[in-house]
């Protein structure tokens, strides 16, 4: 019978499996639902990660897998964001949007703000859409379609270098 325990009555000296209550088996230390088990191979895997690892380890793995499905969520979120309304008629390659220099949307959001500026004042400003200009803001100009006339605009008006040359 599995104790589901960690160490019954008097201390886990049993030798028995703390998961299936095998006994006369090879046991290994794993950690299983946050409680560090003896368990043998077969109850191996349900263990929290790989046999041996530290707790540190196990944090380091957790923190890992965390921030890679936030960040995955992030992907997706601003997928759906994107205005991905495509007209025929329009003629994007009339407008390329240049290379931009690194961290362009941190660059335009401080100058905004140091002219005082809210960015629909700017964007009036600039004669371009509110959501654009948040695109750009927010690193997002090649993925939101913003033209590279609005990023001339925006230099011009806050006196600063998007366009990497």
């Amino acid at each position: 019978m599995a104790k589901y325990s960690t160490g019954g009555v008097g201390g886990d000296e049993s030798g028995a499996c703390e998961l299936c209550g095998a006994e006369d088996r090879s046991l290994e230390t794993a950690t299983v639902a946050g409680a560090e088990l003896n368990v043998c191979d077969q109850c191996l895997k349900h263990g929290d990660g790989d046999a041996g690892q530290t707790d540190t380890e196990d944090r380091t793995q957790e923190r890992k897998r965390r921030k890679k499905a936030a960040q995955n969520v992030a992907r997706l979120d601003d997928a759906r964001k994107v205005d991905t309304d495509w007209q025929e008629d329009t003629e994007y390659e009339e407008d390329p949007l240049p290379y931009l220099v690194s961290d362009y949307g941190t660059l335009v959001e401080q100058a905004r703000q140091a002219e005082g500026l809210q960015i629909d004042e700017l964007a009036r400003e600039v004669g371009a859409d509110e959501d654009d200009v948040v695109a750009v803001e927010q690193g997002r100009a090649a993925r939101a379609n913003v033209g590279g006339s609005l990023i001339s605009a925006l230099e011009e008006r806050l006196d600063i270098e998007l366009a990497d040359t």
